[in-house]
């Protein structure tokens, strides 16, 4: 007999345009009976939400995203925490990680957590962290005040650009950790204190939303000035996606090849990467949608004849895990383009299934994008084993039974 217990589930943000795999997640384990309240750091910034979001039945309760901002709510949770032991086992891990990092954001983060100790929703009995770093602090102190037990999901950024103190200190404390690829998998199996305990989870995608893709997608071979190859990327304009690059590949492409590119996503360095293109010629050939609602975005990776996404490791070590967009863009048997790095290769077969360059190299990227879009039939034989590569081993069913799961097995151990 499964044992079920309400999950506060603690986030960033919600809801975020760019974080569809949480929301389907939340919304997959809400369909295997699980009962969810969201706790979320900071209140949504989007001017758009997509379906799923609104398919999600779990209430969400914001935190103080300053404490400065509701310092009635942190003080009363201040208050109401003093006469309890667990504050005071609480407290020296706190100011042992603040003394390794001697910031505003560490204490306010335990300032948050004071606050969800204290406005903590009934009958909920267990704590689960979406990402490794702010969510995961304020998730760890709130399960100490609390004597809660808490798990994690790890993403991309959070595991590469947190330091090994930190997310050793969070893996000996989680019950378990789950992280998207092997190569995220691989640096926390090296920090944890048990390996056991960390788990490769795929996202997955939910096919129903996605399916069918269409036959086939377009004959475009780039000759024709009125019909040129369309080609497609999503994604936020940040350094890790690698736009600067894709462009400066697109401006190398021979001028007796027409294409046109649509970037879909909005992102700090949308302006900059306006400049480039301009400086670049690309005038024109270029358009830039800003964020879009799912359900549009599916209808440009349709319409799209390729999806070209230049991904990279940015100065600070941020990375992506395996983005998104690329197995939602195969799932629609559309061709994509890509580097080889982080978890890339894990959905991507150079030739196989997709075509990978090195990241960094636009003029790798331009030809990789040129043989894609002067020829058709390769694009629909690969376009066509991505989207069997999807609907094998990326359907999200299985990792929301992975999931439930391993809360079940935890909730067993707890008893």
């Amino acid at each position: 007999m499964s044992i079920r217990r309400k999950i506060v589930v603690v986030l960033k943000g919600y809801p975020r345009l760019s974080e569809t795999f949480i929301a389907q997640e939340l919304l997959g384990l809400e369909r295997s009976g699980l009962e969810l309240d969201l706790v979320s750091l900071r209140r949504p910034t989007d001017g758009k939400r997509h379906p799923v979001h609104d398919e999600i039945a779990a209430p969400v309760h914001y935190l103080p995203e300053y404490l400065h901002d509701e310092p009635l709510r942190v003080l009363r949770g201040l208050v109401a925490a003093l006469p309890r032991a667990a504050f005071w086992r609480a407290l020296p891990g706190f100011l042992r990680d603040l003394s390794r990092e001697p910031t505003r954001n560490r204490v306010r983060r335990f300032g948050q957590a004071l606050v969800l100790a204290r406005e903590w929703p009934s009958e909920a009995g267990w704590l689960h962290s979406h990402f490794i770093h702010t969510p995961a602090s304020v998730t760890r102190y709130a399960s100490l005040l609390l004597g809660v037990p808490w798990t994690c999901s790890a993403h991309a950024k959070d595991i590469w650009t947190s330091q090994d103190w930190d997310l050793a200190e969070k893996l000996g404390s989680a019950r378990w950790t789950v992280t998207c690829t092997k190569d995220g998998h691989g640096r926390l199996s090296r920090l944890a204190s048990d390996a056991s305990r960390v788990h490769l989870s795929y996202h997955g995608l939910d096919l129903s939303r996605f399916g069918p893709a269409p036959e086939q997608h377009s004959a475009r071979d780039g000759s024709d000035p009125a019909d040129p190859v369309a080609i497609v990327s999503v994604g936020r304009a940040v350094e890790k996606k690698g736009y600067d690059v894709l462009l400066r590949a697109l401006a190398k492409l021979p001028a007796d090849l027409h294409w046109r590119f649509e970037h879909i996503g909005g992102g700090d360095e949308l302006t900059a990467l306006k400049k480039l293109s301009a400086e670049l010629g690309l005038t024109g050939r270029v358009v830039w949608r800003g964020p879009l609602a799912q359900e549009e975005v599916l209808a440009h990776y349709r319409s799209a004849d390729l999806f070209a996404l230049a991904c990279r490791v940015a100065q600070d070590g941020d990375r992506d895990g395996l983005p998104n967009v690329l197995v939602e863009a195969a799932s629609q048997r559309l061709t994509c383009v890509s580097t080889d790095v982080a978890g890339i290769p894990e959905l991507l077969a150079h030739e196989c299934n997709g075509l990978l360059v090195p990241p960094q190299d636009p003029a790798a990227l331009a030809a990789a994008i040129e043989r894609a879009a002067r020829d058709p039939a390769l694009r629909s034989r690969l376009g066509a084993a991505a989207e069997q590569r999807v609907r094998h081993s990326f359907d999200h069913r299985s990792s929301i039974r992975q999931l439930t799961d391993l809360f079940e097995a935890a909730w067993r151990a707890e008893r």
